[in-house]
């Protein structure tokens, strides 16, 4: 287990609920707006770059405005522990959505929205790989490392901000990707919510949750 410091840093709870608005907020009201974004003639190229932004922004929102180190949510070196940890992550997660997917599909009928499957399978592999890319760094840096940390602040618990990030999380899929990716998006942001309580080690998330979606999105 991770440790985590006995005591953190206060600071104002305007802070924290600015931070927590950008986190988990933003991204969705992106995702609600990528129609209106395509009919303007905008389309993807804007709304990665609207994602990268906010990624960008958080980090700043740590270091400038909040003034605590990028440790405070999670970021630190690479060390052989995180390539293993997230590697085997990654392969328990995947083989874990397969079986979970599998059984929803038989029981409730339910299937991924194929519209949006066959919109992220038409991009080139280098596209695809970008997509991929910016959702593990922007998803764990939002909803994982930042999340998690200053929500475990402001309730005191961190299973109560891991069930917070995770159920908001979960439901930031749902309006793309429909009734099915609740399954998928899950139980894999079940076990990299997880990950992260136990290690508390941004990057391994980044790393599992990289090779968990680039074997769905990857290698076809």
């Amino acid at each position: 287990m991770a440790t985590v410091p006995a005591t953190r840093p206060r600071q104002p709870l305007a802070l924290t609920l600015g931070g927590l608005f950008l986190a988990l907020v933003c991204p969705e009201a992106v995702v609600l707006l990528a129609s209106e974004l395509h009919r303007a003639h905008l389309g993807l190229a804007t709304q990665e770059g609207i994602f990268w932004a906010l990624t960008i922004l958080i980090l700043l929102y740590v270091s400038l405005v909040e003034k605590r180190p990028f440790s405070s949510i999670g970021l630190r070196k690479l060390g052989w522990r995180t390539l293993v940890w997230g590697v085997v992550s990654a392969i328990v997660i995947a083989f874990g959505i397969g079986v979970v997917y599998g059984i929803s599909a038989r029981v409730f009928h339910q299937s991924l929205n194929a519209h949006a499957m066959a919109q992220m399978m038409g991009h080139p592999w280098g596209v695809r790989l970008m997509l991929v890319l910016r959702a593990a760094i922007f998803e764990e840096v939002l909803y994982r490392g930042y999340a998690i940390e200053r929500l475990s602040e402001l309730t005191g618990s961190r299973f109560a901000a891991g069930a917070i990030s995770w159920i908001v999380f979960t439901l930031a899929h749902l309006s793309y990707w429909g009734v099915a990716s609740l399954v998928v998006a899950g139980f894999g942001g079940l076990a990299l919510t997880v990950l992260y309580l136990w290690r508390r080690d941004l990057p391994c998330n980044m790393l599992a949750h990289f090779l968990t979606d680039g074997a769905g999105f990857l290698l076809h």
